[in-house]
């Protein structure tokens, strides 16, 4: 058993089931200050903030997190942590392709997927996706 963080499980069920941007960078950056400033960590919280901003209409924003968040996370294998995240650097360079290019060709935000490749940490956001945290718990 790998034991993942309860915040971590939140922060994926947050950015697959709810597709709630705002409450995946509230738990994602409890747990980085946490665990000590992870890289890791806080690049899958900028890009969970990238999407919210492109979401708010803030393109500007939206791509500088893109950015900071690739930076960061481009030094990790694409499997680490549970997750495909070789998938999810490719999708949010694409992602982040179409930002530059909004002027010439718009387009509406959508979301990403973060693939769980640890069944052990699937049935972890399945179990959350059955009993949801209240935002005061996670």
């Amino acid at each position: 058993m790998k034991g993942y963080d309860r915040l971590y499980v939140a922060f994926l069920y947050y950015f697959n089931v709810e597709r709630d941007y705002f409450e995946c960078h509230e738990v994602m950056e409890e747990l980085w200050l946490e665990e000590g400033r992870s890289p890791l960590f806080q690049g899958l919280l900028q890009v969970a903030v990238g999407l919210y901003h492109h979401w708010n209409g803030n393109v500007s924003g939206s791509i500088k997190l893109f950015t900071q968040g690739l930076d960061k996370l481009q030094q990790y294998p694409e499997h680490v942590h549970g997750i495909d995240l070789g998938k999810l650097l490719a999708d949010s360079r694409e992602y982040l392709s179409k930002l530059h290019r909004i002027r010439e060709e718009p387009f509406d935000s959508y979301d990403l997927d973060i693939v769980v490749t640890d069944p052990e940490l699937a049935a972890l956001v399945e179990q959350m996706r059955l009993d949801p945290p209240k935002h005061d718990e996670d």
